[in-house]
């Protein structure tokens, strides 16, 4: 019915409007210092094994277009594209891009710059080759620290104002509280995340990491905003 409903819509839309793909979204990875090999290598396989899970590949076929475009990216001083842009409609796609994430060496190094991923996040959507209803950077890491480039203030304000959503996947350490006065989740809502139905799902732990991804990728794929006790769930 929600489909049938967005179908309608974009039927009865200005003309002008050519959007040709659901949504475009920007997974914003950390590679930083504080993300050894081994952290980079599991953070990757759990997006790949999200984005080819079953229900994240329903909720893509319950669009109105029936497709995502996708990009990975890690960022710490610099930012690097680990896999370029790709539509995603179905298994095979979804087969091929998370193909993409591994076995890629490591391209970036250094400490946090967090405001130029966000705005090279933003630079990516303005120049590929899609035109998504709507447009969401997915940003993932262990700190809200940033040492270098744009504030992230400067950088989030400029995203926001492209009409681009900011979700935040912080990913808590063992002697990072996450829920206490300023733990890192609480710092993802007041300063990374925003835009229309801007959400945090947190990955309480390394082993919750894959399942984290796949429940924010349904979401951010769907549209939706995420439940209490989803954006809570251990």
């Amino acid at each position: 019915m929600r489909r049938l409903f967005l179908i309608l819509l974009l039927c009865f839309a200005n003309p002008a409007m050519a959007q040709d793909t659901d949504l475009e979204l920007v997974l914003l990875a950390d590679a930083s210092g504080s993300i050894d090999q081994r952290e980079i290598d599991f953070q990757r396989q759990g997006y790949a094994q999200a984005i080819t899970d079953p229900e994240v590949l329903a909720a893509i076929a319950n669009t109105a277009y029936g497709s995502i475009a996708v990009t990975y990216v890690e960022w710490a001083a610099n930012t690097a594209v680990v896999a370029d842009w790709m539509r995603i409609d179905g298994p095979e796609s979804a087969t091929l891009f998370a193909a993409e994430l591994l076995n890629k060496p490591r391209q970036v190094y250094g400490r946090n710059a967090i405001g130029a991923a966000l705005l090279d996040g933003l630079r990516l959507m303005d120049t590929n080759e899609f035109d998504g209803w709507r447009r969401v950077i997915d940003f993932s890491g262990d700190s809200v620290r940033s040492y270098s480039g744009p504030s992230i203030a400067e950088a989030r304000a400029t995203v926001l104002a492209a009409g681009v959503t900011i979700n935040a996947l912080p990913i808590l350490r063992p002697d990072d509280p996450g829920r206490a006065q300023g733990g890192l989740e609480a710092q993802y809502e007041a300063q990374i995340i925003g835009g229309l139905g801007a959400f945090v799902v947190t990955a309480e732990n390394r082993d919750s990491f894959a399942e984290a991804v796949k429940r924010k990728l349904i979401l951010e794929i769907s549209g939706e905003m995420p439940t209490r006790d989803v954006a809570e769930a251990r």
